[in-house]
């Protein structure tokens, strides 16, 4: 008797991606999955579609990814990503877990079940991601354990606290091998590290990489047995600096991840399809690209079920009209095309924004000398340390002309009042000031701005709204962004996200009095996070990434002066 499949796709050149070539041959589907990529098959089909003329890969797999920084919920982030061929996902739910605890992660989980697209939750390590932060919860071996027991749940995400590893943290070491007891594995996160700390990582049984900036550290990390998932955010611009790192020989090792995008970039710009369509744009062939967008990522996360088209596989594939340019022109999940649906996001009321701080609280007394001043580098997640003289003063006040700024960060998950202080050289505000709940890790409430003042009313409006972003000006709120699921996700549609976030951008520009050249509320968002080099803020203070340690804003001593 002849087997009778759902559907039949014909016509078009398939990726084989074990070959690295495009194949004119047919795909024979049924219940999910692929039965057959050869072009003649003894099978009848219920539907066939003529593909002539088109290309068809594998599913796309982001292999590292924090859903909130979307800033929109997981169903509302499937429509957007299925969209551009983003079949699978990675994810680290370890913003909002800051935020909420185990709350925070069921909730990601729950509202993750509304999408078609497969998210593949790696629990967060570092939860806080270290003991000196103050964040809204604490996460130990034994409460991420049960939820293993959910099939969304893949591994351990990121490890992010190199000195628990070294000095063999029981808690953290336990977390790393629960991972592999249950049969899976353990991220790494290896910002800054030279080869002998690699393995340190390796020894403890960390395999991943995504914080590589250069080629030199992407084949570092290929030599000590990790795969490198090479990134492209909406700050960590970091694929073609290391994209020269991919080889024919060596290309197994490589995938790609967007780790932090918002959900305009996303909209704009793409995912994953970005980065294929960076890559072939650098010298790199489609059919390596597509790849490393695919099978590779699904290799690194042991998801032996996805990533390419043969018998046998999910399938999950791309339909493009342009490999080159990465034209999509649909996309198959589990064997259906995925179409707009009118899902909303879940109910959150776990947590609330809490704070008392009032101007008294962002005085800065500086004595005569130097301070030691934070520099953003746009388009990028790591600062640098910069000194600039000061004029002794009992509050310092903004220094427009030469970009040095006040910044604080303000504790907001159990009002403890605690409130850092210091400055920030690289926003260009002339008037004004901007303040948001997303702030890396611990997600408390971070300001800048060109008075405390104007720093205050922004901070009271994301206050008001429960958590958000706010521009503001001398007088006025500008714009805002509610963000009601933990300060760190919108309820709206992605749409009305998008709008939103264009809104404070346009805002933003009036304030500034320039226009954008790299995302400012992004950018602020990874000015707290101490595992990122070099200076950071948080609510205890000014860290210092180089020594490990809290620093004055005055230095004791006047420097050479260092401006970027």
């Amino acid at each position: 008797m002849t087997k009778t499949v759902e559907l039949v796709i014909t016509g078009a050149q398939v990726l084989n991606v074990y070959t690295r070539e495009f194949e004119a041959t047919s795909l024979w589907i049924d219940h999910g999955r692929i039965i057959s990529n050869l072009r003649d098959e003894p099978y009848l089909a219920d539907q066939r579609v003529d593909a002539t003329g088109q290309w068809i890969v594998p599913g796309m797999i982001d292999a590292h990814v924090h859903m909130e920084s979307s800033m929109v919920a997981p169903s509302e982030l499937g429509k957007v990503l299925l969209q551009h061929g983003v079949t699978t996902i990675a994810t680290d739910p370890h913003e909002l877990a800051n935020v909420a605890g185990v709350a925070g992660i069921q909730y990601l989980i729950d509202d993750a079940r509304q999408t078609p697209l497969d998210v593949c939750f790696m629990l967060p390590s570092s939860v806080p991601c270290v003991p000196f932060d103050d964040n809204g919860a604490t996460l130990h071996a034994t409460d991420l354990h049960p939820l293993y027991q959910q099939p969304e749940v893949r591994g351990l995400a990121e490890v992010m606290d190199y000195g628990a590893v070294a000095r063999g943290d029981v808690d953290t070491l336990a977390k790393i091998s629960d991972a592999y007891a249950h049969g899976y594995h353990a991220d790494g996160h290896a910002a800054g590290l030279d080869a002998h700390q690699l393995n340190v990582m390796r020894n403890a049984g960390l395999d991943t990489d995504h914080e590589c900036m250069t080629e030199t550290e992407a084949l570092d990390r290929v030599k000590a047995g990790m795969y490198v998932f090479l990134r492209e955010g909406t700050v960590e611009r970091d694929v073609l600096p290391t994209i020269g790192a991919v080889t024919e020989a060596n290309a197994s090792r490589f995938a790609f991840c967007t780790d932090d995008k918002t959900i305009s970039d996303l909209i704009t710009e793409g995912s994953i399809d970005a980065n294929v369509r960076l890559a072939i744009q650098s010298g790199m062939r489609p059919e390596l690209a597509y790849t490393l967008a695919s099978l590779n990522g699904a290799t690194a996360h042991r998801l032996s079920d996805r990533g390419s088209l043969v018998a046998g596989q999910l399938a999950d594939l791309v339909v493009l009209d342009d490999i080159e340019h990465v034209r999509i022109a649909r996309t198959m999940k589990r064997g259906q095309w995925a179409l707009p649906d009118d899902t909303k996001p879940l109910p959150f009321t776990a947590t609330r924004v809490q704070q008392h701080a009032s101007v008294t609280d962002l005085q800065l007394p500086l004595p005569m000398g130097a301070a030691n001043v934070i520099g953003i580098q746009p388009n990028h997640i790591e600062t640098d340390h910069l000194t600039f003289p000061v004029v002794a003063t009992q509050n310092f006040e903004a220094d427009c002309q030469r970009d040095v700024l006040k910044m604080v960060v303000i504790e907001r998950h159990h009002n403890t009042g605690k409130v850092g202080v210091g400055l920030v050289h690289g926003f260009g505000l002339k008037h004004g000031a901007i303040a948001g709940t997303v702030a890396h890790d611990a997600h408390n409430i971070v300001a800048v701005g060109t008075s405390d003042k104007a720093i205050l009313r922004a901070v009271e409006q994301i206050t008001r709204d429960n958590g958000g972003i706010a521009v503001v000006d001398d007088q006025q709120v500008l714009a805002t962004m509610p963000l009601a699921i933990g300060g760190l996700l919108s309820t709206a549609s992605y749409q009305m996200a998008a709008k939103q976030l264009a809104g404070l951008k346009q805002a933003y520009e009036v304030i500034s009095e320039q226009p954008l050249s790299f995302d400012p509320f992004i950018t602020l968002s990874f000015l707290t996070l101490p595992v990122i080099p070099t200076l950071k803020l948080t609510a205890r203070g000014l860290f210092d990434y180089a020594t490990f340690d809290f620093i004055t804003v005055a230095q004791s001593a006047t420097p050479t002066v260092a401006h970027k």
